[in-house]
Parts: C-alpha cells; structure tokens; sequence
C-alpha cells in the first residue's frame, strides 16, 4: 500500500508541476497494476493525461486493472483513434470481458475500432458462456503441425510468439486443427535436429472443453499446477488457453460469490460498488423470510409454554439452545461448501460426509452438553434438569451437523450452488430443532421428576 501511495503522490507531483516528460520516464517504471491503484485518486482530466503519456501496452492492461464502472468514462474521453492503439495491444479475452461489460448497443461500435480478426475473435468470446472455459479462454497461443520438424516449429515460434498469450508451451494439432499433443519450449529447443514433432512430442494432453465451467478449468489448473490449458471444441479442434492468471481472476470471483451467497446476498458485478439502498433490497428478502422461521421457533416455545412455567429455570439455557447448534450447523455447512468448492467433497460421497460430521457433532455434543449440565447442577442442584440441558444440547448439535452436511449436498446434487444452503437459513431451522428437542426432553424428563 506504501509503495501505491508513493506513486500516487509522485504522480500528483509531475502533474502539479506540468512536467510530462518527467512523469512519462517514472510511469515507464511503475508496475500496471500499482498505477491502476493509483489511478482512482484523480479525477478524469487527470486521467486521460496519464493514458495519454503511457504506451499503449501498458495502457491496456491498466484499463482492464480498472473497475468497470470507472472505464465508461475513460473510453469515451480516449477517443477512438486512441483506443483503436490500445485494443490492438490488449488479448482478445481481456478486450472480451471489458467490452461484454460495455451496453449492447455501444459493443458494437468498440468491436470496430479493432482489426477485423480481433473483432472477429472478441465477438467470438462474447457469445460463448461468461462463466466457461470458452468465456475466459484467449485465443492467441502458438500452435504447430505434428508432420513438421523442429526446425520449421522454431520458426513458427520466431513469427508467432510475439502476438501469443504464452508460449511455457506449444500445442500440436492435426490437418484437422484437432489437438493431438504438446511439448514444452525447453523440450522443443533440446530436441534433435530434424526431429518430427510427432515423435517428440506429449500426447497424453489435458484440456478442457468450450462449455466448462470455470470452477472447473480452476480445479484443473490447481490439480496439475498447469501454468496454463489447452481449450477445445465437441471435435477436439483447439481453440484458445486458459492462462493461470485468469484462473485466478475465477478463483477470486467465485469465493466472492459463495461468501454473498453464504450471507443470502446474491448479484452478479461487485456488490460493494452498490449504493446502500440496492445492498438493503438485496438482504431484506431474506432477513423477512428468516424472520418468520424466527417466529415459527417462538410458536415453539408457546406450544411448551406450560412446560417453561412449571420449571423456570429452563428460560436461563435458552440462548444457549439457540445458539449452540446454530454455530455448529454454520462451522459444517461452511466445511461441506467448501469441500464442494473445491471438488475435495463430491455429491457422491453424501453419506460418508454427513458420517463423519454426525461423528464430529457427537464429540462436540457430548463435550458441550456435559459441561452445560454441570454447570446446571451446580446452579440448580438439581441433577434431572442438568440430564435435561446437557442430553438436549448434545442432541441438537448431532443433529446440527446432519443438517448442515446433508443440506448442501442435497442442493449441489440438484444442481443449485450449494452456497445457497447460507449460514441464516441453517441457523433459523436448527432455532426451531434445537427448541422443539430441549421442550421435548424437558417434558418427558422434569415434568415427570421435578414436579
């Protein structure tokens, strides 16, 4: 942060002084992503001075740093003559989702301030699912035939590298376009002179399909500690990689998406660039709905109104109920989200899962009810009602982690996030569970022993 303020403020300098050649030999030094930090701090004039005295390469990626609501604005002032330079510099998967953020009806005008084929490509991407390897792919990569020989793949790479996304590696297609192997750069470099590729060259290649999802290609890239991954069609024709630093852009994304959707909060974009207004609308819905489970865990408490008079002491442990097994169901539907998230818990494994949570839930119970029935004892001198509180507890919390391993599972399994599952939903049913249980056990147990 020290070191985006130190630009910040250099920046401001420059500017103050009107000395832009200075600034445009300390821009040539700063990293794209500390100036696109910095860049916020000023207002648009300001702005578009400073894309105007960056090259257009570094220009690019600053754009694409920037949050898409401050983009509208510098599109327009740059100018199209300007911006023409800067889409030329920019990968067609980075020019792709700036521009799908852009309203329909100005896409197209973008589209045209690029060369036809970049269009072309860009268009390409837009139609193909944002959230899928097809979406995020870029389509500059190097690719070489499997009849050539090392030499003439050499070659390739000396006329092609420069416009290619990466070249860590170098896939091998067919006449067909289909991907039929892959060979790293070191690998091609050391190979024999003369070599054909396709006797150099790996063919057990791990790719993904177009319509992937992105959690997906995620799971993929971390598995393999792929630095990068091939895409292809339904015919295995190559298409585009996927670049581990878009993978990452997916992996930050989607924990974003799951932790809203763990709090019921749910909306495409960033939610906090939302007025507060728009956040307020989005969690009422839910927080009224929980609401009326919070009402329902009442009608719980009045159905065994007759039970709480007889035996005041009972109202003392009702947080305690309440709260408990609402933090334990929380603590596994977390775990279980997560584990879904990951691909390290599968819908197949259901079972297993809610086992050894359930067994989890049983220590956790037996440890947390024991103590709470001390403490009864001790308060009350009454060993029935610490039998009642620690018994009802330990119960709760088994359950608690039933519940919060079986609910995700069942969701994911029907194909919904599992994220929906959220953290107040469980809390609110395991409210009613857990007090439904203590009056139950409270019943059975005091009103038969202590009256």
């Amino acid at each position: 942060m020290a070191a985006v303020y130190e630009v910040r403020e250099t920046i401001s300098g420059f500017l103050t002084g009107d000395a832009l050649e200075q600034l445009a030999g300390f821009l040539a030094n700063v990293h794209y992503a500390d100036l696109a930090e910095a860049l916020v701090a000023f207002d648009l004039d300001k702005q578009l001075t400073i894309f105007r005295i960056i090259d257009n390469a570094k220009a690019a990626q600053v754009l694409f740093e920037l949050e898409r609501d401050q983009i509208a604005p510098l599109l327009k002032g740059l100018g199209d003559q300007h911006l023409a330079q800067i889409f030329r510099e920019m990968s067609t998967d980075d020019a792709a989702d700036l521009i799908g953020d852009i309203p329909e009806d100005e896409q197209e005008h973008y589209l045209s301030l690029m060369s036809r084929s970049d269009a072309e490509d860009v268009q390409e991407l837009l139609e193909y699912g944002e959230e899928t390897a097809g979406g995020i792919m870029a389509t500059e990569f190097v690719a070489i035939n499997k009849e050539m020989t090392t030499e003439e793949a050499i070659e390739v790479l000396r006329r092609t590298a420069r416009q290619a996304e990466t070249v860590y590696y170098v896939y091998v297609v067919n006449d067909q376009e289909q991907l039929v192997g892959v060979i790293s750069l070191r690998e091609l470099i050391t190979a024999p002179p003369g070599a054909r590729i396709k006797d150099v060259m790996r063919t057990n290649v791990i790719s993904v399909n177009l319509h992937t999802d992105q959690e997906e290609v995620a799971r993929v890239v971390k598995k393999y500690d792929f630095l990068v991954i091939p895409v292809v069609d339904d015919d295995g024709v190559l298409l585009g990689i996927v670049t581990v630093d878009d993978v990452l852009d997916v992996i930050e994304e989607e924990a974003t998406e799951d932790f809203l959707s763990l709090a019921n909060v749910h909306r495409e974009g960033q939610y906090l660039e939302m007025n507060d207004i728009q956040r307020a609308v989005l969690r009422l819905p839910w927080l009224i709905a929980l609401l009326f489970g919070a009402l329902l865990a009442g009608s719980v408490i009045q159905f065994f109104e007759g039970t709480l008079e007889s035996v005041v002491a009972l109202a003392f442990f009702l947080p305690v109920m309440a709260g408990g097994p609402g933090n334990v169901a929380t603590q596994t539907l977390a775990v279980v989200v997560r584990g879904l998230a990951t691909g390290e818990v599968t819908s197949q494994q259901a079972l297993l899962v809610m086992l050894r949570e359930m067994r989890v839930g049983l220590i956790v119970g037996v440890v947390c009810g024991s103590v709470l029935a001390l403490i009864a004892f001790f308060w009350q001198g009454s060993s029935t009602l610490g039998v009642v509180v620690g018994l009802s507890l330990a119960c709760s919390m088994i359950l608690a982690t039933a519940l919060g391993s079986l609910l995700p599972l069942i969701i994911n399994r029907i194909g919904v996030d599992p994220a929906l599952a959220s953290g107040p939903f469980i809390t609110t049913l395991m409210d009613v569970t857990s007090m439904l249980i203590y009056f139950s056990v409270a019943s059975v147990l005091l009103l038969n022993y202590l009256r």
